[in-house]
């Protein structure tokens, strides 16, 4: 305990370490790591936290980098982000990748000052994975949905308590900018009152926030466009952990070999860390994490607690997030942390390394090989991929939930969507018969929900309902009286409407007739408990799912089920959660694979009336067509 407080007393500086760059009068460079918000949390002490992002292109081993990566040293420096070594254009909040992580206290104020130098004309937003934006409706952060883009050389205030405890982060939420470093981590502590969990360990500091992700070689658009429109592939070739990896080799003078530098977690024996766990996944890339020797208890995932769960491995879906205990217990040594691709990341091997280092150990990399093949980790492993639950395989559906029950857990829900998603051979508004080829390969499928994929209306829906044409919005309901979408291309604002106070209950079927393949779910601006999964086969309907309803067989649990807010669908299977809709407003639910969002697989629910709705900040942004 002496050393935690010691450590949090020295975070509690006032005076704030900044490297500053100054470009056009903005600050380019704020690591915000001795932010005086990252403190020991107290009851009834909120502070107002403020940071300034600055949102520009970038490159990976500018000349800031020195002579990094052949003097590690270098690739420390400011401005310099080395990531694995593949020279490409980046897009950076403050030149860092991740973005400054904001730490804060449960109740505090959130305030980011969004500055946009993106070149040309692209706008921006950001949106705060996790936090559901309660009496903050308008900063959820949703491109056409809560607010209009933020343009090119304006800024923007987002303001928000920190209201959502647990492990979150931020993220752009405009076009493909999320694939190409607009990403931080975001976490809100509680006091240790509040913890439900905090005998559990004995550190939780920043330095032990894992943000990961999968990592493309060149711009995540050149990438979008190739796959999308001229038959090129969609697969990560590497990933990040904290932004760092080896993956391109560089050659030295004398013909030795040096690459990137690894993340290293500095621990000490007998200790207790939690470390959390970002996914922030971009593609079809679920991760399969471990730690050499040592197993994971993991004991929150979504920021929301559960009863703990020590395992060997977990696998983690994009936008989802895991806390887990990391016990000190082994010889002073360097041990491999392992995140592994599977799915599309094993085309191309994907795969990423981070260093758990005891304090006192050489600083050399662990002994134990690199290649994920020479070490078999066996065990038991929590969320499995398109499989059904066993012994070894432990779905979320089944983890306990530390909260209470609440009205989303009730018998029977007040409203009850059928939700199946798959790829279908049906040409979209970019495409026409002329793209066309007969042979499977070349076909060009579509994600949809329902056979509709989303479109974006040149209004945001919260904030500039009225000026909307209504024609522009719909759901299977409407559609089904004029069009037969499993034959016609359908695309609109996809809306499903609930009343406010109502539980509803979402079955999420993934038909998986095109791809074997999977989706991982996120719903803003709520939580939802995770009350049934299962994987039928290797293909199933929408038919098929709601027969086995009708009959009983599809298994609820209605008991202490877990609160997350993204989730994943196995393929040929389904999902059930259900949520409590007390948060008024427009609420984006999607698909967390990037490309999959950008072409529509996604749709928004609109909790409430109009009338309902919280009324638009005054002077906030409009935008839409000049017509």
């Amino acid at each position: 305990m002496a050393q935690f407080m010691e450590t949090n007393l020295l975070i509690l500086k006032t005076t704030i370490l900044l490297f500053l760059v100054e470009s056009h009068g903005h600050i380019l460079l704020q690591d915000y790591k001795d932010h005086p918000c990252i403190r020991p949390c107290k009851t009834d002490h909120p502070m107002t936290c403020e940071y300034n992002f600055t949102v520009e292109y970038y490159y990976t081993l500018t000349k800031s980098c020195y002579e990094c990566p052949y003097n590690t040293t270098d690739c420390g420096r400011p401005h310099c982000v080395p990531a694995d070594g593949n020279q490409r254009g980046i897009i950076t909040v403050n030149r860092m990748l991740p973005g400054p992580g904001i730490h804060v206290c449960y109740n505090d104020t959130i305030v980011v000052n969004v500055h946009n130098k993106l070149e040309g004309s692209e706008g921006t937003s950001v949106h705060w994975h996790g936090i559901h934006q309660r009496e903050s409706q308008f900063m959820d952060g949703v491109a056409m949905v809560t607010q209009c883009p933020i343009l090119p050389y304006t800024s923007f205030q987002y303001k928000f308590k920190a209201s959502t405890s647990g492990t979150h982060f931020w993220h752009a939420h405009s076009g493909l900018q999320r694939s190409d470093g607009f990403f931080g981590p975001l976490v809100i502590r509680q006091t240790p009152e509040q913890d439900p969990q905090y005998s559990m360990y004995d550190i939780d500091t920043p330095e032990y926030t894992v943000i990961i992700n999968d990592w493309l070689t060149e711009l995540s658009i050149n990438k979008f466009a190739h796959h999308y429109l001229a038959d090129g592939d969609n697969k990560p070739a590497s990933m990040l952990i904290n932004g760092k990896g080896a993956f391109q080799k560089f050659t030295t003078p004398t013909g030795g070999e040096v690459y990137t530098p690894f993340e290293v977690f500095t621990i000490d024996s007998g200790r207790r860390y939690r470390f959390r766990l970002i996914s922030n996944g971009l593609l079809y890339c679920p991760k399969h994490i471990s730690i050499d020797d040592h197993n994971l208890t993991v004991i929150a995932t979504d920021g929301t607690p559960i009863e703990p769960i020590e395992v060997e491995s977990l696998i983690m879906y994009n936008g989802e997030r895991y806390d887990i205990i990391i016990n000190g217990d082994q010889p002073v040594d360097n041990y491999w942390m392992r995140v592994v691709g599977l799915a599309d990341c094993e085309v191309k091997n994907a795969s990423q390394l981070a260093i758990i280092r005891y304090r006192g150990a050489n600083e050399t990399d662990p002994s134990e090989s690199r290649f994920h093949d020479d070490v078999n980790r066996d065990g038991k492993i929590l969320n499995p991929l398109n499989s059904q639950e066993t012994e070894t395989l432990i779905p979320v559906s089944s983890l306990v939930s530390k909260l209470d029950d609440d009205a989303s857990l009730k018998d029977v829900p007040d409203k009850r969507f059928y939700l199946a998603m798959d790829f279908y051979n049906i040409s979209n508004y970019r495409l026409n018969d002329m793209y066309q080829m007969h042979d499977h390969d070349h076909i060009h499928y579509t994600p949809q929900i329902n056979h509709i994929s989303n479109t974006l209306p040149p209004s945001p829906v919260l904030s500039q309902f009225n000026d909307i044409p209504k024609e522009l919005l719909c759901n299977p309901e409407t559609l089904s009286k004029t069009t037969d979408c499993t034959k016609e291309y359908c695309e609109c604002v996809h809306v499903q409407k609930v009343s406010l106070g109502d539980t509803v209950e979402l079955v999420l079927i993934d038909e998986g007739h095109t791809y074997d393949a999977n989706h991982p779910m996120h719903l803003h601006g709520n939580y939802f408990r995770v009350v049934g999964m299962d994987r039928l086969g290797s293909t199933t309907t929408l038919e098929e799912v709601k027969k086995l309803d009708d009959l009983g067989l599809l298994q609820r649990n209605l008991t202490k089920r877990a609160a997350k807010d993204t989730v994943t669908v196995p393929d040929g299977g389904y999902t059930i959660v259900r949520f409590h809709a007390t948060n008024p407003g427009f609420w984006f639910f999607h698909c967390h694979i990037e490309f999959h969002a950008e072409i529509g697989m996604g749709l928004v629910f609109q909790v409430g009336e109009i009338h309902e709705h919280p009324k638009s900040p005054l002077n906030f942004p409009k935008c839409g067509s000049w017509h």
